[in-house]
């Protein structure tokens, strides 16, 4: 396939940036959408230009790294994958494709593509942790009765890899999916109760702090979610908050 790309470049967080076009030619339909750049960016290397700062680590769709923009979606056209499990079958010969970084004031950004989503390790500094007894007396954890369901919810909300889309895709850059799965995911579980009023009082409130908005309840953050992060997590999280303000 020959396409053109339309690229965001931009210097650091206090320059304009622009998109810029490159045309890379001869890209195989079963590349991913990381190994399509790292082929444009050693044309650009060899050519003497500066390479595109993008994120990536695992590419298997776990750390949540590969934060693109692709055509207006996060992560790209398809549903259910990150932008390293995105493939170029998605896209055909001649295309053009707009790449660009996620837009949130919360997410400045560091350099082209590359934002910086410190803002989430924060939240869960606020909140994201429970009692662990280290003297030597732990409860085995098969003795505390957990049910199937309870279990089942937390498990899934904790597939959460906070790579940002939900904010990304969001009208008001909420993000309060990330913090809904986040809360619930110790919420449905006997371990999380010890802190659960302090958690979600304190990871809402450095939510605020961060910039991030309220909820549209649009849906948005849930379909480009690529672990189908479920809406309940920011009802669970609502209820969670209103009981610990209620409790004082």
């Amino acid at each position: 396939m020959n396409l053109t790309l339309k690229i965001w470049r931009q210097k650091n967080a206090s320059d304009k940036g622009k998109l810029v076009d490159y045309l890379i030619n001869d890209v195989s339909p079963d590349m991913s959408f990381l190994e399509m750049l790292d082929v444009l960016n050693d044309k650009l290397i060899t050519d003497g230009d500066e390479p595109v700062a993008f994120d990536h680590d695992c590419r298997e769709g776990i750390c949540g790294m590969c934060s693109l923009y692709i055509n207006g979606e996060a992560h790209g056209p398809d549903r259910g994958v990150t932008t390293c499990q995105l493939h170029m079958r998605k896209f055909t010969d001649g295309d053009t494709i707009y790449i660009e970084p996620f837009r949130a004031k919360a997410f400045p950004v560091i350099k082209d593509l590359v934002v910086d989503r410190s803002a989430f390790d924060r939240i869960q500094h606020a909140g994201g942790f429970i009692s662990v007894n280290t003297s030597g007396n732990t409860q085995d954890a098969n003795s505390i009765p957990i049910s199937k369901h309870a279990a089942d919810e937390a498990m899934d909300a904790a597939t959460c890899i906070g790579c940002g889309a939900c904010v990304a895709s969001c009208k008001n850059s909420s993000a309060m999916l990330f913090v809904g799965a986040k809360v619930s995911q110790y919420a449905l579980l006997p371990q999380g109760q010890v802190e659960a009023a302090d958690r979600v009082l304190n990871m809402v409130k450095q939510m605020d702090e961060e910039g991030f908005g309220n909820c549209t309840n649009t849906g948005a953050c849930e379909i480009e979610c690529p672990k189908g992060i479920s809406l309940e997590n920011i009802a669970r999280m609502n209820t969670e908050y209103l009981k610990a303000s209620l409790k004082g």
